[in-house]
């Protein structure tokens, strides 16, 4: 057991909508500063404001995708969810896929096991942040079961990313959400921390989650990037992402606007920190106006309602 608050249902469906909206709503608000510098926090809010319309990319377009298989299935199934991804990709092609999710899709339409067709193109395996990026809704599903939730988040890793990388930060960042929307009090990040470190025998991960630590009280957020990184690889996405959330319990905006400040994969890493965030403070924490503008929204709401039913 992970550990849960068992309130009542508007608790945690406030929770649920606010994990997926909430990635959601940080992929987008992340989206015009993918690749870029350092921006200040004030440029990020008035980009925001300016914008009619939030559209999110990829990152929320596959973790719809994951939502959407648990539902089905009641549970992962892998190969359920590499045909949702497909059927997904094809619809919408445009989201901005990297290079290497449509050739696996294809080597899988083509034969190959959805298992392994990953393995194949890259020989060694993906470490990047593309499944992590996904995986909340695994945490959300699996949040009182650690060891459901482990075998889930890597396996629906493993249909695009197979390095061991790749996949323990997926599984932590799962982990961070679970422990988010069980969490009682905001986002206590002590006990978090403590919870993630406990749950990774991955040096590397365990290092940057130490570090963070040291962190969470300093005024310059570019020190973030120089200990902890903002790049695509998952190592580096994910402890940063889950930095920010925890340097701002008490405010979902916050903690994304600094996750999109940092520059880099600004998208990916505010997803993430959306995702955490919006498990730990629900819905009520994202701006209305964020979430007025935000594509989608409907069905978002509808899945992260639909989720919970299913994994109660």
């Amino acid at each position: 057991m992970i550990g849960s608050n068992r309130k009542n249902d508007d608790y945690f469906k406030s929770k649920f909508r606010g994990c997926l909206l909430g990635l959601a709503a940080g992929d987008a608000l992340g989206a015009p500063f993918e690749g870029a510098w350092p921006t200040a926090a004030s440029q990020v809010l008035a980009s925001a404001a300016e914008r009619a319309r939030f559209c999110y990319t990829d990152d929320t377009h596959m973790a719809i995708g994951v939502t959407e298989s648990l539902i089905a299935c009641g549970g992962f199934d892998g190969r359920h969810m590499t045909e949702v991804f497909i059927r997904n990709f094809d619809r919408e092609p445009w989201r901005g896929y990297g290079a290497g999710p449509p050739r696996i899709f294809q080597k899988i339409k083509a034969g190959a096991s959805w298992n392994e067709a990953a393995e194949d193109i890259y020989p060694g395996g993906s470490y990047g942040n593309g499944s992590a990026m996904r995986t909340a809704p695994v945490g959300l599903f699996y949040r009182e079961d650690v060891g459901k939730l482990a075998a889930a988040a890597r396996g629906q890793s493993k249909i695009t990313h197979t390095h061991y990388w790749g996949q323990e930060g997926a599984f932590l960042q799962a982990l961070a959400v679970a422990l988010a929307a069980n969490s009682e009090s905001l986002l206590s990040s002590g006990e978090i921390l403590a919870r993630l470190q406990a749950q990774t025998k991955e040096g590397l991960y365990s290092q940057k989650l130490d570090q963070i630590k040291n962190l969470l009280g300093i005024d310059n957020p570019a020190e973030i990037i120089s200990v902890l990184g903002h790049g695509i690889e998952a190592f580096n996405a994910v402890p940063t992402a889950i930095c920010c959330a925890l340097r701002h319990p008490r405010s979902y905006a916050d903690a994304v606007v600094e996750a999109v400040s940092l520059g880099g994969d600004a998208d990916t890493i505010a997803c993430m920190t959306g995702a955490i965030s919006g498990a730990g403070l629900g819905i009520e924490a994202i701006p209305e106006e964020w979430l007025a503008k935000l594509e989608n929204s409907d069905y978002l709401e509808k899945l992260a309602v639909e989720l919970w039913e299913t994994a109660c």
